[in-house]
């Protein structure tokens, strides 16, 4: 495979990736997915952020939630988030740690 086609399909996969999760299942919490997988929509966007740093365009954390999201994280909160057990906050603190806090 060459290497357009492979960006093509990548990308392909990305949009399906973020149809996925802010059209289709949007009552999946991002905590749960944190707790879980390690990463979750705020990581995704933050990595959309990075990567736009790389290609030097500048973009604040609200800029590339609001890229990831489509739609500000005020308005994602109001919309689809629901407030998170005291068993979910307690795992979300190891999960923190190993996933975010040692790779940034």
């Amino acid at each position: 495979m060459d290497a357009q086609t492979q960006l093509e399909l990548e990308a392909a996969t990305y949009r399906r990736m973020r149809q996925h999760l802010m059209q289709d299942r949007t009552d999946v919490q991002n905590i749960d997915m944190m707790n879980l997988t390690g990463f979750c929509r705020n990581c995704l966007a933050r990595w959309y952020q990075q990567a736009a740093a790389e290609k030097g365009i500048e973009m604040s954390k609200d800029d590339g939630r609001e890229a990831f999201y489509g739609m500000t994280m005020d308005e994602w909160k109001a919309n689809y988030q629901t407030d998170a057990t005291g068993a979910q906050q307690e795992a979300f603190k190891t999960a923190f740690v190993e996933n975010v806090d040692k790779k940034g």
